[in-house]
């Protein structure tokens, strides 16, 4: 009779370690739906983040990032040069005295200004033969017009008529033999006319300027003895000089006739020139590893001065770039960053990189995209608050 409590003793401690058992099971999956059920906790505070007053935002301005046509420049070193096409170096065709110069240096002349005066031998010897040659013809020419009146008149025969016209074509051919020599010793038109008119030798010829321009050098004096290898007078047309520049070798590839260029001479300020280059060198300055530009520049003014020293910008063909102005970049520990409009004044500082400075412009090499609402003016504003709210 006593068998079934013992039995019932026995099963209550294994029943109520059974419940103990069941209930630890659903106290865990309790705490493990509410772990899951949780918000999340509270991130810590981002330093690059900041968030304005609405009075403080008022002077911040943004723009949207979009592509813009932008030209890269390359600066190269230059220098002014006379334009070689406008520069005429005079000399003296004969060996000679020089017995008067004209001009000085920097003056402006014309074409046929007389720039020095020289007796030579060999000119005087020119001139007699055209003396003679001319008056060879005058005489030839009256023989043949009074032999033709004499053939009309049946006083002589056809044949000395022939005789006296051939005659005169020779002594037409020596005169004009003497004149081209007398012009290839530096007499022209002019002098020769003068030459008939007076009937006797010229002392002196001059040698005169073949263009207008300006006397930039002179290496003659009075009484000196010249020799037709010898250079007498510079003259150059200065109202046009040229910029020649430059380029590594390692960029020149990327330079070529017809590219815009800027010239900048720090003698005149801040003046910028405008040109176009005319001319790319096939060949590299093995001292210098670098490939000569040169350009063409107005200089209607005087302003430029050959071997004045002065800055090339070579424009590139503009490219599509993502770029931003920079008055948006701020900088600290040599980094570039720039802060994002993220709506609510509030605003995020993003690390940037970028490329060099085209015109207040920095080309975006990585860090933004484009459609991105970027600050481009109160950016150090912003920094500053950012800085002190985490002191704060």
């Amino acid at each position: 009779m006593k068998f079934p409590t013992r039995l019932t003793i026995c099963f209550l401690p294994i029943l109520f370690l059974t419940i103990a058992c069941s209930n630890s099971e659903t106290a865990t999956d309790n705490d493990n739906n509410a772990s899951v059920e949780l918000p999340d906790a509270k991130e810590p505070d981002n330093p690059n983040i900041i968030t304005l007053s609405e009075a403080m935002a008022e002077g911040i301005k943004t723009e949207t990032l979009k592509l813009t046509s932008l030209a890269d420049k390359i600066q190269v070193p230059s220098q002014i040069k006379v334009n070689e096409q406008q520069l005429i170096r005079v000399g003296s065709n004969v060996t000679g005295r020089i017995v008067e110069v004209n001009v000085e240096l920097g003056d402006n002349v014309d074409a046929g200004t007389t720039l020095a005066k020289i007796s030579s031998p060999e000119l005087t010897t020119a001139q007699l033969a055209y003396l003679r040659a001319h008056s060879m013809t005058v005489l030839n020419e009256r023989a043949a017009k009074r032999a033709k009146l004499l053939l009309d008149a049946d006083v002589i025969g056809k044949a000395e008529l022939q005789r006296r016209e051939a005659e005169l074509q020779v002594s037409r051919a020596e005169l004009s033999a003497a004149k081209d020599q007398l012009r290839l010793l530096g007499v022209y038109e002019n002098a020769v006319n003068d030459l008939v008119r007076r009937g006797q030798i010229l002392p002196s010829v001059g040698i005169s300027s073949p263009q207008n321009g300006t006397i930039i050098e002179r290496n003659v004096v009075a009484g000196q003895v010249v020799q037709p290898s010898d250079q007498l007078f510079k003259v150059a047309d200065l109202s046009t000089v040229w910029a020649v520049g430059d380029v590594p070798e390692h960029i020149a590839s990327n330079v070529m006739p017809g590219q815009h260029v800027e010239i900048q001479v720090p003698a005149l300020g801040n003046i910028v020139l405008d040109a176009l280059i005319i001319y790319v060198s096939d060949t590299v300055n093995p001292q210098t590893r670098t490939v000569m530009v040169r350009t063409v520049v107005a200089n209607q003014n005087r302003k430029l001065k050959p071997a004045m020293l002065a800055s090339m910008r070579i424009i590139e063909t503009p490219q599509e770039q993502l770029v931003i102005p920079e008055s948006a970049v701020v900088r600290e520990l040599n980094k570039d960053y720039v802060y994002l409009n993220r709506g609510n004044y509030t605003f995020l500082r993003v690390p940037v990189e970028l490329g060099p400075e085209i015109g207040n412009l920095r080309p975006v090499i990585s860090g933004l995209s484009i459609g991105q609402h970027i600050v481009v003016d109160g950016a150090f504003l912003i920094d500053s608050e950012r800085k002190l709210d985490r002191k704060e």
